[in-house]
């Protein structure tokens, strides 16, 4: 049976390039350590996907934590993971509700558009992911969301709202207030110590809404 998805908190999201793989399980679980409540495997050039994918959900699984991936609604077949993370090019979050099955985590990236959410919703997206907000090293030509787009969101959909995008502990208090239930990050937990860096995203939560 997956794990649930969490209904807040701090959304982890791998950082592997030019990584080993201890390192990527280490940084994973320093993350969960310093608060992160969901993980996404995201790895555009892996060199052995399914192995690495593996030990990273039996590690996010020791902390009760669910672990989804990235794009690959297959490796997320194969691996058993708690779900996928579906781009507007990686198929309909339909298909992946039929497969994964009713208890699955299925995410759906909405760029800056309530109309592609209320659509992935309708289709049994888990959550609706918007962004980027900030200038993003991992998303770099993304197009640019608005915290606007968030609160409109807030209003129309019943599932979490995930704002992602160059989101630092000193902006994502601005997301939260605008309709974000969770902060998915990647350089702003990897780039520094991961533990110490999601205490101070976690923190966010402590005092939002």
């Amino acid at each position: 049976m997956p794990l649930t998805l969490p209904k807040r908190g701090l959304y982890a999201i791998t950082q592997t390039a030019s990584k080993a793989e201890i390192d990527i399980i280490t940084e994973v679980t320093a993350a969960i350590r310093g608060g992160a409540v969901m993980v996404q495997y995201r790895d555009k050039h892996p060199a052995n996907a399914r192995q690495l994918a593996q030990k990273l959900i039996a590690a996010c699984h020791a902390q009760d934590v669910p672990l989804i991936i990235n794009d690959d609604l297959e490796l997320a077949l194969e691996t058993g993971a708690d779900g996928v993370h579906l781009g507007k090019d990686d198929g309909a979050v339909a298909t992946a509700r039929k497969l994964l099955g009713d208890n699955a985590i299925i995410g759906a990236s909405c760029y800056n558009s309530v109309e592609s959410a209320v659509k992935a919703q309708a289709e049994g997206a888990s959550y609706a992911a918007f962004g980027r907000f900030f200038a993003s090293g991992s998303k770099p030509l993304a197009t640019p969301a608005s915290p606007a787009t968030l609160e409109q969101a807030k209003l129309i959909l019943h599932i979490p709202i995930v704002a992602i995008g160059g989101i630092l502990p000193e902006n994502g208090g601005r997301l939260l207030a605008a309709g974000a239930d969770m902060l998915a990050v990647i350089g702003g937990l990897f780039d520094y110590q991961p533990e110490p860096a999601a205490r101070a995203f976690s923190g966010l939560f402590d005092y939002e809404r």
